[in-house]
């Protein structure tokens, strides 16, 4: 699991803002309480200042073992005077405790140096919505996917379009299933419409329910926000770090980009340091092979024609076919 920075920092935020509120809130009910009962500003004081004390043993050598126990018990006294002042009062002795959103880790994200399943889920929804803001995510799933746009009759090599596609949708289903380091390189072909962009997406949602980091994006977008951080240029989203060591990529639309040498140098990059680090990547485009040699060169066709796998989808522009 190798997120964004953006990601994270999304996620960092998020409990942060928790921790601030339920602390806030617990405060304003202490000053609230403590109003009816005063003597629980004095036990709170005692309270901070053996959290104090405790803490600064662990910076003492020598044992410390004795202290530490008598502090604990003290500690405990406190507490336990705390709340039986709290219910003689008619509070519930647990009034003044910090309501965190998650108990667990009390929001934050840790549990013995462990990130915590709240966090893991707070990444999964900052990941998510890093996506959304390029493609549409939640409209493009395997569920979602109609392979009634796909003629039934024989098409092109007596092959049946729909048939075809049932067994492209089949693989996808069982690539994203299985997606990890190691895992196979995908080049989707065919013209525009036919679902390319809806099943790339849909692995993309399967990926992210696992927890996978996933950057999606159209070549053009791609290779323009690495050329402006390559120039020191502000950069809208991608960025070379993510792109080339995100545990899945999806490139979309690969040939339709303004072609240049740095262009094409910069998807070689891309690729060749995927291929090296064992990290797959998901490739769509309009193109034929031949067409692909013609943009890229050997350098680069030679490398998809032997680690990616081919799946070729046929028939008719499905955006029309809804109309």
């Amino acid at each position: 699991m190798s997120y964004r920075g953006s990601v994270y920092q999304k996620a960092l935020n998020t409990l942060e803002k928790r921790r601030e509120r339920a602390e806030a809130q617990a405060n304003a009910k202490f000053m609230q309480i403590s109003e009816k009962i005063p003597q629980l500003e004095s036990i709170q004081k005692e309270l901070a200042a053996i959290g104090l004390s405790i803490s600064k043993l662990f910076f003492y050598d020598g044992d410390n073992g004795a202290e530490f126990e008598r502090l604990k018990r003290k500690s405990l006294e406190l507490q336990n005077k705390k709340k039986e002042l709290l219910v003689k009062n008619g509070f519930d002795e647990n009034s003044l405790t910090v309501k965190y959103t998650c108990p667990i880790c009390c929001d934050t994200g840790y549990v013995n140096n462990r990130i915590c399943k709240c966090h893991r889920q707070l990444l999964l929804e900052a990941q998510r919505g890093e996506l959304e803001k390029a493609a549409p995510l939640g409209k493009c799933t395997f569920e979602t996917f109609d392979l009634n746009y796909y003629p039934a009759g024989a098409g092109e090599n007596a092959v049946s379009p729909r048939l075809r596609a049932e067994k492209i949708y089949e693989y996808c289903r069982q690539y994203a299933a299985t997606l990890g380091a190691h895992a196979k390189n995908l080049l989707l072909f065919g013209g525009t419409g036919l679902g390319k962009t809806h099943l790339s997406l849909a692995i993309a949602n399967v990926a992210v329910n696992r927890g996978l980091s996933v950057i999606f994006g159209t070549c053009q977008n791609i290779l323009s926000d690495l050329e402006n951080e390559k120039f020191g240029r502000a950069v809208k989203r991608y960025d070379e770090e993510g792109v080339l060591y995100c545990d899945l990529l999806i490139i979309d639309d690969l040939g339709t980009e303004f072609q240049s040498s740095y262009t094409t140098a910069c998807l070689y990059n891309i690729i060749n340091t995927r291929l090296l680090t064992s990290k797959p990547t998901v490739i769509n485009t309009n193109c034929e092979f031949a067409q692909l040699e013609g943009l890229y060169g050997e350098r680069v066709t030679s490398r998809l024609a032997g680690e990616y796998d081919f799946q070729t989808l046929e028939g008719s522009d499905i955006r029309y076919l809804r109309k």
